[in-house]
């Protein structure tokens, strides 16, 4: 048994390292190409594998190249893969990123793929009922939406990165009970002009447990219905940022495993997160449970 579960996004990407952006219709030599598995839940399984809680991930993948590296993926790290179901026939989720070293961000073009969606079979349901926490990512709607009723009604909490501003996510927010939104999600669902505004709005119109809003180099803040307290980035030397939000939310999901209280971990999350980006590749840069906590002390605070 799992203790957390994922069903989202499970992407297989295509990352080049370059110095600076190209202009139009020129060529480019990248300093470094590799391919790695992605997406938010998909990495975010990893991450909190990684960071020593039993995960498994609930979807669809092609039998095609990107669907056989995705599940190896899975398997190298630790991630559960039986609840896995596997078509033969179709087009994997893919995408090619860029990873510019002068503005240290990331451009990613992508094609979702013609997977069939995720419909939830009986040994799947039972998987979210048993786990203690389940995460989604807005993908996979319908099959999410399912499973997080199923979580509600079984004392399963459910995570959920917000990060795309889907049709129908209101249905899943309404289901949420760990609700962490970027900045820029937070304020494009709600209106509101500050991520502050945003976090007291999304709390009140969905009365999830707790708000966490993530502001990049910001760090973010929390809101459990009483006060806003912002928490930190630590410092880090970014070699690859690609990963770092998916990265931060599979943190949260071991830490509140662990038993953390919330705004622990947010502290812990922005660690796990920081740490990632000082290494190439979203999934294997998560660093471990120990490493985390060393890095914390070092930089005055104690898990």
């Amino acid at each position: 048994m799992a203790k957390i579960v994922g069903i989202g996004a499970n992407v297989f990407d295509t990352l080049y390292n370059i110095p600076t952006y190209p202009t139009e219709d020129t060529k480019m030599r990248a300093t470094v190409s590799k391919t790695a598995g992605g997406g938010p839940v998909a990495t975010g399984l990893v991450a909190a594998q990684k960071l020593g809680e039993d995960t498994a991930y609930i979807g669809v993948l092609s039998d095609d190249s990107g669907g056989k590296f995705l599940k190896e993926d899975f398997e190298k790290y630790g991630v559960k893969t039986d609840l896995i179901e596997i078509k033969s026939g179709y087009r994997s989720f893919a995408s090619v990123l860029w990873l510019c070293a002068d503005t240290t961000t990331r451009t990613c073009v992508f094609d979702k793929g013609d997977l069939p969606p995720l419909k939830l079979s009986d040994v799947q349901k039972q998987a979210v009922k048993d786990a203690q926490l389940l995460m989604v990512d807005g993908n996979e709607m319908d099959a999410a939406v399912e499973a997080a009723k199923i979580a509600k009604e079984n004392g399963t909490k459910v995570l959920y990165d917000c990060g795309g501003l889907y049709d129908g996510v209101e249905r899943l927010l309404a289901l949420t009970d760990i609700m962490i939104p970027s900045e820029e999600f937070s304020l494009g669902h709600t209106g509101c002009k500050t991520a502050e505004e945003a976090a007291k709005k999304l709390y009140e119109t969905y009365s999830p447990e707790v708000v966490v809003i993530t502001q990049g180099k910001r760090g973010g803040i929390i809101y459990d219905g009483k006060e806003i307290v912002s928490y930190p980035i630590y410092p880090a030397k970014v070699l690859d940022s690609n990963g770092s939000g998916d990265v931060f939310h599979g943190a949260f999901a071991a830490a509140v495993v662990k038993g953390y209280e919330y705004l622990k971990c947010c502290y812990f999350s922005s660690a796990v997160s920081g740490l990632k980006c000082m290494g190439v590749g979203a999934r294997e840069s998560v660093p471990n449970f120990e490493t985390t906590k060393n890095y914390l002390k070092e930089n005055g605070y104690e898990l």
